[in-house]
């Protein structure tokens, strides 16, 4: 297969976690993958796995907080290939707080980037997309899009908001042969864990949702997916004849997805009316499978 042959993919903070994996997996099965970061000495590690398994990622600066980075790292990847087959936007931030407490600029930035970052990209692609009459948007959002996870308020927040995006922009684009996969990873080993220990607590009234937001990411760490099993499944949702939009998946995906769907909006404020950890847990526990007693 000539490199013209070759279908292009751009990945979006792929220097870490699901965006590394991602870009390696995906030039293991033979696309031409730029590899997008925020700057490039902080590609050591992704270049380094490719080289081991003999590989080529060709890594990109772009900020997807800023527009002109944006702008300018796809006139980069321009200069290399005419077209862009796969879009995966991956690059994202995480942000806690309850919403007492979270700042205007907490919500601002987890937009900025996990929002209005994924739209800057897709805008850039879209013209090319459109005219070849084919393309594929991967946006990777979480479980907490489907669910408004404990004193995550930024970061529930805009993945809510990139869910409705991507909700929206696959009814637009389902007319010019444009596929637009939702995927929604549970907790996955990354790096974002490590970058996304704060907590505001300012007031002193939430030290029991800080609690349980932290037993989470306890239970969740100690059970973390391997980031490379969401890499595959977005392949499978640019590769698979049978496509579909939200692809749940990592430690805890379907479980609390499946969950919220079938527990009522009343029962969900009742779990969090909750004022003893053990009901709290064993509520949890029952509404979606997941024990967070145990870490």
């Amino acid at each position: 297969m000539t490199s013209k042959q070759r279908k292009v993919a751009v990945v979006t903070g792929a220097n870490s976690g699901i965006g590394r994996a991602t870009a390696l997996h995906l030039a293991s099965c033979d696309y031409q993958v730029f590899g997008t970061v925020r700057s490039l000495d902080k590609a050591t590690k992704l270049l380094a796995a490719a080289s081991e398994r003999g590989l080529t990622i060709e890594v990109i600066e772009m900020d997807v907080a800023s527009s002109e980075s944006v702008a300018q790292g796809f006139a980069d990847i321009a200069r290399s290939t005419n077209h862009i087959d796969v879009l995966v936007n991956n690059a994202g931030i995480g942000g806690n707080g309850v919403v007492e407490e979270s700042s205007i600029e907490m919500f601002e930035a987890s937009f900025n980037v996990n929002v209005s970052g994924a739209i800057r990209c897709i805008q850039q692609v879209l013209p090319g997309m459109r005219k070849a009459g084919a393309g594929t948007i991967v946006n990777v959002t979480s479980v907490v899009g489907r669910l408004a996870a404990i004193a995550q308020a930024p970061y529930v927040a805009s993945k809510w908001a990139l869910e409705g995006v991507s909700e929206e922009l696959a009814h637009e684009l389902a007319p010019f042969g444009i596929r637009v996969a939702i995927v929604e990873p549970g907790v996955t080993k990354s790096s974002i864990f490590a970058k996304n220990i704060d907590a505001p607590n300012a007031t002193g009234a939430y030290d029991t949702h800080y609690r349980r937001m932290f037993q989470f990411y306890a239970a969740g760490i100690a059970n973390a997916s391997p980031a490379d099993e969401v890499a595959r499944v977005i392949e499978h949702a640019i590769s698979t004849d049978e496509p579909k939009l939200r692809y749940p998946c990592s430690w805890g995906g379907h479980g609390i997805i499946e969950g919220r769907s079938e527990m009522s909006d009343e029962d969900w404020v009742e779990l969090g009316a909750t004022s003893d950890d053990e009901a709290y847990f064993a509520g949890f526990h029952e509404a979606f499978g997941i024990d967070l007693r145990k870490s």
